[in-house]
């Protein structure tokens, strides 16, 4: 599973939310760049048989697994990240994009809304809200990623009712929390985004 990358970016009196994600149906790896939660643009490179092509400086062949993709994903958000420091974005967004069909896409998101007491009684508990343009979102798919040291990853996978709620537990010892970190990623209608949160134990 390919997880992706959120970023949000300030370029003058702007604040960009740069979304990274793997398309699997499509074969693609794919930026969105939101403003205000509105679609501006984004930018798409191809992992089939005729992958890449230098669209990225990345790698110019097509990825051979997850990890490849991932490190091609990666490189690909950094570009993005790049173009708005450099006051270049408009330059790397690919053009095939109308008005019209970025204005239909909205922001998938997800708030993690227990973060002030996600430990109790030896368990790591997280409740997520996801949301579709400020909608919550039934049926959303998250998948967990809890990574600790010494240890291997957790996965664990869960839908959101019908308010777009989901929670998610873990046995894990309070003190190895603050080395720990968790990776939340959200699917919903052929779209996913990605979250990584930080941990820490309780002061």
């Amino acid at each position: 599973m390919i997880f992706g990358f959120n970023t949000d970016i300030r370029h003058e009196d702007t604040v960009y939310h740069v979304q990274s994600e793997a398309r699997e149906g499509e074969q693609l790896l794919q930026t969105q760049v939101f403003v205000r939660g509105r679609c501006i643009g984004k930018r798409a490179v191809s992992y089939g048989s005729s992958a890449a092509e230098g669209k990225t400086s990345a790698q110019n062949s097509s990825p051979n697994n997850d990890q490849d993709k991932e490190k091609l994903l990666r490189e690909l958000h950094r570009e993005v990240l790049d173009a708005i420091r450099d006051g270049k974005l408009d330059s790397i967004f690919d053009k095939r994009d109308t008005p019209e069909t970025l204005a239909a896409v909205k922001e998938l998101d997800l708030e993690w809304i227990n973060a002030r007491s996600v430990h109790s009684s030896g368990a790591l508990t997280m409740r997520i809200r996801v949301t579709d343009g400020g909608a919550t979102v039934e049926g959303a798919r998250l998948t967990l990623r809890f990574a600790r040291p010494d240890a291997p990853h957790y996965y664990a996978q869960v839908l959101t009712d019908a308010k777009g709620n989901a929670e998610m537990s873990v046995q894990v010892d309070e003190k190895s929390l603050s080395d720990s970190s968790v990776v939340v990623q959200a699917s919903f209608a052929g779209r996913t985004a990605t979250r990584k949160f930080q941990l820490r134990a309780a002061i």
